[in-house]
């Protein structure tokens, strides 16, 4: 199957205890295009979502992935609007990871709002989830 290549390709996810799986989801994610902007939740948007707070600040964990190297640019979400990065960089390409649920299921809709409705949106495949998994590894 060849991938047709895209300009921006854009990812969201907490990324605490940075891992294997987030590290594949980065890989697979750049095969869609030839620049990849990582977008790490804010600490009070981890608590609305998970009811919890992340082991790791806001500012530790886009450090991390940016010493990772594995992103053209890593950024904070915004509070007030969650769209706005979308908005902002206007991506070809989204790419989710195999369980990310919250904020996705409107994601077409708003990106015909933002008058980008020519973005593509993929769900990627899990890396070892068993074993790279936040969630598991956190126990």
């Amino acid at each position: 199957m060849t991938i047709k290549k895209f300009k921006t390709v854009m990812v969201f996810g907490t990324y605490d205890l940075f891992h294997e799986g987030h590290k594949s989801f980065f890989r697979q994610a750049k095969k869609y295009g030839d620049y990849l902007i990582v977008v790490v939740a804010r600490d009070k948007t981890v608590l609305a979502v998970k009811n919890r707070r992340p082991r790791n600040k806001e500012n530790i964990r886009l450090k991390t992935i940016k010493a990772s190297g594995l992103a053209d640019k890593v950024i904070i979400g915004n509070l007030r609007d969650k769209y706005a990065v979308i908005k902002k960089y206007r991506p070809e390409v989204i790419c989710l990871g195999y369980d990310q649920k919250d904020f996705t299921e409107r994601l077409a809709i708003k990106l015909k709002e933002f008058k980008i409705p020519g973005t593509n949106i993929y769900q990627l495949k899990p890396y070892k989830s068993e074993i790279y998994k936040s969630s598991k590894l956190k126990q």
